[in-house]
Order: C-alpha cells, then structure tokens, then sequence
C-alpha cells in the first residue's frame, strides 16, 4: 500500500493539520515506509509460533501478601468527627 501526496492533504486536511509540499512530502515517505515495513512483517511465515505478551520470558516478581501494619483502625475512628457501626460519616455531597 502506497499513499499519494493527495491521499496525505487529505489525511492532514481530515486531522486539522496544515501541511507544506516539502512536509507533505516528507510525512508520505515516512508512511509509506511503515507501510512497506508493515507488508515485510506480514511476508514472514508464522505458522507453529505461539503468540506470546511479550518478547522475553520475564515474570514480576512478588512478594508475599501477609500482613505487615498493625490493626489501628480503633485508633484513627476515635479522633474521628462521626463513626457508626465501624464506617467514617461524611456530609451529603450529592441530594
């Protein structure tokens, strides 16, 4: 796939971008290079290969989920405005 300088005016034109000849110009090459990269990667035979997330085996590394904070939840609600029945009372925001 190929784009002419009038195909780019109009990609631009639809974009709201205003382009000279020279970047007009300019920009068509550097699409039409993507496009011609685009058709290389699609050339190539990937029948037997598994699609994969990402290029190398990495994984994240995890740390154990165990509690590591003291309960103090007593604590804070006590110096509090409002609590009822464990929850924080706010005021209405929304009628």
């Amino acid at each position: 796939m190929s784009l002419s300088p009038e195909d780019i005016q109009r990609i631009a034109r639809l974009a709201r971008i205003r382009l000279t000849e020279a970047e007009a110009a300019q920009t068509g090459a550097q699409l039409n290079g993507i496009f011609r990269l685009i058709e290389q990667m699609q050339a190539v035979d990937t029948t037997g290969v598994a699609p994969m997330a990402h290029a190398q085996e990495v994984y994240q590394r995890l740390r154990a989920d165990a509690v590591t904070e003291p309960n103090r939840r007593e604590l804070f609600q006590a110096i509090a405005p409002q609590t009822e029945a464990g929850l924080y009372l706010v005021p209405k925001v929304i009628e």
